[in-house]
Order: C-alpha cells, then sequence, then structure tokens
C-alpha cells in the first residue's frame, strides 16, 4: 500500500519514517507549512506535496496527522474529491473514525483510528521505539481485520477497540501519561512547604519517580507497590492526611482506595480491612462536606 500524510508534526514524522524502516511506500506529506512538508519529505525520502488532490490520487492510504480539531475539517474538504477505495486513518486516542470521518462509507472509503499508546516528543527519534508501544485501532468493519494484518505485519503490537470505549480508552491514556504529572506538581509542592527549591523538588524526585517506573516496566503494575498502603500501615495514611488540604485529602483518598485493589492481588493472605473501612469513611465525610456547602 502507498501510504500518504496530511500533516508534517511529530506523529507524520515517526509513523511516516518507521513505514520507510519497515519497507512500506510512502508517497509522502502535504501540509499548510511547505518547511514542515519538506522537512519531513527529507526526513523520509518521500515526496512534497503542494496540492493535497496530488497527494490523495498517489496514495492508498491516507494518514491524517493533524491536531484533533482539524481532522473533520480537512477530511470534508478532501471528500469533495474522488476517494472511493480509499483508508483514511487518523491517530487521535479521543476522536473515533466516525467522529473524523462522518458517513465514509457512504463514499465508497474506509476510516480507522490509528493511535499510538506513546507520547511522541522527538519528531526524528521516536520512530525506534514503535515496536514496544500498543496501537490501538478502532473503525470501518469492512477492512478492520485487514489493517489490523497489515499493522501487525510491520510489528506493532495492535489492539482492537469498539467505537463506544474510545473515549475511557483515551481517558485511560491521560491519566497514565499526563495526569501523572499532575501528581508530581503536587509532590513538587508539597516538598517546597517542607524547604526544598522548586529545583531541588524536582531533583529529589526523578529517581524516585523513574525508578518506579523503571520497576512497573520490568515486573508490572502489582510487583512495583511499595509503601504504607501496600504493607497495611493505617497509622501512616491517616498522619498523611493530616499535612493536606481538603481538596488533596480527597485525591489522596480515592487514589488510595484505587491502589488497596493492587495491595490485595499482591498480599491476599493481608487483611486490609481496616484500610478499607477508613478510606470509605472518608469519602462519606468528603461528601456530606461538600452538600453542606
Amino acid at each position: 500500500m502507498r501510504i500518504g500524510f496530511i500533516g508534517a508534526g511529530k506523529v507524520g514524522f515517526t509513523l511516516g519514517k518507521y513505514f520507510r524502516e519497515h519497507g512500506i511506500e510512502v508517497t509522502g506529506y502535504y501540509s499548510r507549512s511547505i518547511q514542515s512538508a519538506s522537512e519531513a519529505a527529507e526526513f523520509t525520502a518521500t515526496n512534497v506535496y503542494t496540492r493535497r488532490d496530488d497527494l490523495l490520487a498517489a496514495s492508498d492510504v491516507l494518514f491524517f496527522t493533524l491536531p484533533d480539531k482539524e481532522i473533520e475539517s480537512v477530511y470534508r474538504q478532501v471528500s469533495q474529491l474522488s476517494i472511493r477505495g480509499k483508508i483514511f486513518c487518523h491517530c487521535s486516542g479521543a476522536l473515533s473514525a466516525q467522529d473524523a470521518f462522518p458517513n465514509i462509507d457512504d463514499f465508497s472509503a474506509t476510516g480507522f483510528s490509528v493511535h499510538p499508546l506513546f507520547a511522541v516528543s522527538d519528531k526524528y527519534n521516536a520512530y525506534r521505539e514503535l515496536a514496544d508501544v500498543f496501537f490501538t485501532l478502532e473503525g470501518s468493519t469492512e477492512k478492520l481485520a485487514f489493517m489490523q494484518t497489515w499493522l501487525q505485519g510491520i510489528d506493532l503490537q495492535v489492539r482492537i477497540v469498539p467505537t463506544a470505549v474510545k473515549v475511557k480508552y483515551h481517558c485511560a491514556a491521560a491519566l497514565a501519561s499526563n495526569y501523572v504529572l499532575g501528581l508530581l506538581q503536587l509532590s513538587q509542592n508539597l516538598l517546597t512547604e517542607c524547604g526544598f527549591s522548586p529545583d531541588e523538588a524536582e531533583k529529589a524526585l526523578k529517581p524516585l519517580f523513574c525508578g518506579n517506573a523503571e520497576h512497573f516496566r520490568e515486573c508490572g503494575l502489582t510487583a512495583s507497590l511499595t509503601g504504607p498502603l501496600e504493607r497495611g500501615d493505617l497509622s501512616t495514611l491517616q498522619h498523611h492526611l493530616t499535612c493536606l488540604t481538603p481538596a488533596q485529602r480527597q485525591l489522596y483518598v480515592l487514589l488510595a482506595k484505587e491502589l488497596l485493589q493492587t495491595a490485595k492481588e499482591k498480599h491476599p493472605q493481608r487483611n486490609y480491612t481496616s484500610i478499607a473501612r477508613f478510606l470509605e469513611a472518608q469519602l462519606v465525610n468528603a461528601s456530606l462536606s461538600c452538600a453542606k456547602g
């Protein structure tokens, strides 16, 4: 298949290079920024297109590697051309194929969401990491199995997700990627209240965070859990809550409740009943406080 890209950002660079490295014919790039398209084409040894219709004609598959809010509008413009038999793909985690390519079946074409569960931060090097990345696939049933087989054929790990759970899937990804940084920000703020400078706090947290992330990578979630909740240390949990604001306490308790299940899986013989009751009581008290407020 011949693959073309509308959009020449980090994801377009990364996928185009990966495809080329795995023997896929990449026709080239179209972008509003001719400079970006030229850079991507040079990086992947492909072509620059100044007209979308020329790229469409040259390609069997078009990847819309664009910001989420732009995908549908660009699709509607492209669909004014002849797209019969074409395969359109976008790389948004939150949008379904139908969101991005409404009524594409009416044009005798097919649309898919092909989302890497990965934060692409370096457009020149991230392609080297894709073999370890899960891709989720969702879209037109007509060629869904074909797309899965094709992606797996170039050494990608692919999981089909139903359209109905696409938003939940993306929420899970955001929590593991973006929202973890929110917890790190809170931790950094608490350390500055203990006398650390912001730079010192960040430096101190890096080995703690990276060590745990590496343990998770090597051993999995359950084996990585440590700390007072895993040990069944209710007293320490209670003391932690005394130093937090009401909003921070609620966040702490909600996270602890999620972690409790992991602790039980790690130590099925350990009795966590007192901790479970304590956390539940904290949530009830927080709800009552909100109702009164």
